[in-house]
């Protein structure tokens, strides 16, 4: 199995135009009121990418079920009935093998919202999203009314479609991954961007390493949005690059990586709020940081 030669392709970038070219790589209310008919779609534009427009090197099939399986077992232990979940204390579900966020109407949350973006994204490339999981917003607006229609025709029919596309929310994961890096060369202090670009690159340098810059990215944002941050302080891929020490490309990376992400997580927990108790999620974010060191 051959992977892209990064290093290339990122030497030949301006900082500006960088890209992880990996593209190809790559759901609700209460029973009262009852749900009635999807709302139009609110819009996410998403701009034609230089990969998108020609050029992308693509990897093969296997490999793109291999890193959307990886990504699955992360968020839900590779179980249909994780691909609509809603955690213990917070105000929204999460959906599909990424745990995309879907905010209630009303609500709006200090994390991206990625859902809207990502049926967005599918139906840009044809797919036929659910009724359901076309509305503007969630329909269900706390977890109990989620969790009395769990097993209902709309979240049984939207885990099912879910389980039947992963192909395309590996590649809509990817997608957001390749977009990252030019928000985080302009959102990042001028005297980190070198060492930014250089940790970057040293990641991209094994296959693991691809992968844990595509499943971060997912897992805890790029870093940029300073609503994302505790006293000041991120946890994102822009905040885990800069977190990185000095350590040669490749294997070692991808292990320093792993390392910096949990120190960021460990800082971020220290820094919450208390009553979030976010020391709970402590073991399963090391456990999947964990996976990042390891050679795919």
């Amino acid at each position: 199995m051959r992977w892209i030669d990064f290093e290339r392709i990122l030497r030949d970038m301006q900082v500006a135009r960088f890209v992880l070219p990996i593209l190809c790589l790559i759901p609700g209310c209460s029973a009262d009121p009852p749900i009635g008919q999807p709302q139009p779609f609110k819009p996410h534009a998403i701009e034609p990418s230089a990969a998108q427009k020609g050029g992308a090197l693509k990897l093969t099939a296997a490999q793109k079920s291999s890193i959307g399986r990886k990504i699955w077992q992360n968020e839900s232990a590779g179980k249909i009935t994780g691909l609509t979940h809603w955690n213990d204390g917070e105000e929204f579900p999460s959906l599909g093998i990424g745990h995309f966020i879907w905010y209630p109407k009303g609500f709006n949350g200090r994390w991206s919202e990625t859902w809207p973006e990502f049926v967005n994204y599918a139906m840009r490339q044809g797919l036929q999203v659910p009724a359901v999981g076309r509305n503007p917003d969630c329909p269900w607006p706390n977890k109990p009314s989620f969790m009395r229609d769990f097993n209902g025709p709309q979240l049984a029919g939207l885990r099912h479609w879910l389980a039947a596309n992963m192909t395309i929310q590996t590649e809509f994961i990817a997608y957001k991954s390749q977009e990252a890096l030019p928000r985080i060369m302009r959102a990042a202090p001028a005297h980190e961007q070198v060492r930014i670009k250089s940790n970057y690159e040293k990641v991209a340098a094994s296959a693991n390493g691809v992968y844990a810059l595509v499943d971060y990215v997912n897992f805890k944002g790029d870093g940029t949005n300073p609503t994302e941050r505790y006293n000041n302080q991120g946890w994102g891929l822009m905040w885990v690059l800069m977190e990185m020490k000095n350590v040669p490309a490749g294997q070692k990376a991808a292990r320093e990586f792993s390392a910096a992400a949990k120190r960021r997580l460990d800082l971020r927990i220290a820094n919450s709020p208390r009553a979030r108790g976010e020391s709970r999620w402590r073991p399963g974010w090391h456990n999947r940081c964990d996976s990042y060191g390891r050679a795919l």
